[in-house]
C-alpha cells in the first residue's frame, strides 16, 4: 500500500517533520489531539442521548400509570355520583315524611319565650348547651356527677332547679321532656362501682333517672318526663382521648311539643292501639 511520505519543510537552521498521523477530515488536515477531543465530545453526546431516552421511557411509563389512575378515579366518581343520587333520594323521602308529620302534628317548635329562657340559662351555666333550632339541651355529665357515679353534685342542683322553673312556667306547661343518659366507652372500674352499675347501660340509665327524679322533686309532673339511655353507643367524639371521652359523658334533654309523636308516649300513636 502506498503511503504518503512525511513532508519536509525547510527553514533556516530548522527542519520540521509533520508526521503521517495527521488525517484528512472533510478535505482538511485535523491534528490528532483534536480528533480525540471530538471523539470524547461524541461519546458525551451519546451518553446524554441515552440518558434522555431512559428519561423518556420513564415519563412514558409514568404517563400510562397516570392514565390508569385517572380511569380508576373516573370510575370512583361515577360510583360516588350514583351513591349521591341514592342518598339525595333518601333525603328527599325523609323530608317528605317530615313534612307530612308537620302537616299532621305541627312543626313542634318551642314557644319563643321558652327558647329565650333556656338560652339565658345556658349563658349562666357553661355546663349546659342549648340548641334553639331543635329545642335540645345537653348537660355535661362531669358537671352533674362525679366519675362513675349517678348522684347529682351540688352545683348541678342549682342548674336543674332553674331548668325545672322554666318547665313549670305557663308557656312550657304542655311541653314534655325526654332525658337520655350517655357514657364513654370505658368499663366501670372499682368493685364498689361495679356492684351498683354492672355496665355503662346501667350507669347511663341511672344518671338519666337522677335528673328525672330531681326535676320531679322540683315540681315537674311525672307524666311529662321520659327516660332513656344509649350507654356508650352514641358518642359525639371518638373515644381516643380524655377530652373526647369527657364530651361523650353527657345527659341530653329534649323538649317536645305535645303534638309531636315520640316512642314512649302512646297517646301520640292512638291509631296503633285502636
Amino acid at each position: 500500500m502506498w503511503r504518503k511520505p512525511a513532508t519536509k519543510w525547510t527553514t533556516p537552521g530548522l527542519i520540521v517533520l509533520i508526521p503521517a498521523a495527521s488525517i484528512l477530515l472533510s478535505g482538511c488536515l485535523v491534528p490528532a489531539s483534536h480528533v480525540a477531543t471530538y471523539r470524547q465530545q461524541y461519546q458525551e453526546v451519546c451518553e446524554k442521548n441515552k440518558a434522555l431516552e431512559t428519561k423518556l421511557l420513564e415519563l412514558d411509563a409514568h404517563g400510562r400509570r397516570l392514565e390508569g389512575q385517572l380511569s380508576m378515579t373516573e370510575g370512583e366518581l361515577t360510583t360516588a355520583d350514583r351513591l349521591g343520587r341514592t342518598d339525595r333520594g333518601r333525603l328527599e323521602n325523609f323530608m317528605n315524611e317530615r313534612d307530612n308529620i308537620y302537616r299532621r302534628f305541627g312543626d313542634g317548635s318551642l314557644p319563643q319565650s321558652v327558647g329565650r329562657q333556656l338560652a339565658e340559662l345556658a349563658q349562666r351555666h357553661p355546663g349546659l348547651h342549648y340548641d334553639p333550632a331543635t329545642g335540645a339541651a345537653k348537660l355535661d355529665a362531669d358537671v352533674l356527677f362525679a366519675s362513675a357515679e349517678s348522684e347529682l353534685q351540688p352545683q348541678a342542683r342549682q342548674l336543674l332547679s332553674e331548668f325545672a322553673a322554666i318547665l313549670k312556667s305557663e308557656q312550657a306547661q304542655d311541653l314534655r321532656l325526654m332525658i337520655v343518659g350517655h357514657t364513654d366507652d370505658r368499663k366501670i372500674e372499682g368493685d364498689s362501682a361495679r356492684n351498683i352499675y354492672a355496665n355503662n347501660w346501667h350507669l347511663g340509665a341511672s344518671r338519666a333517672l337522677a335528673v328525672s327524679d330531681y326535676l320531679r322533686v322540683r315540681g315537674v309532673k311525672e307524666s311529662r318526663l321520659g327516660v332513656a339511655t344509649y350507654g356508650k353507643f352514641q358518642p359525639i367524639a371518638a373515644n381516643s382521648s380524655e377530652p373526647n371521652r369527657q364530651r361523650n359523658r353527657r345527659v341530653e334533654m329534649f323538649l317536645i311539643a305535645p303534638e309531636v309523636p315520640i316512642v314512649g308516649w302512646t297517646e301520640t300513636f292512638t291509631s296503633v292501639y285502636r
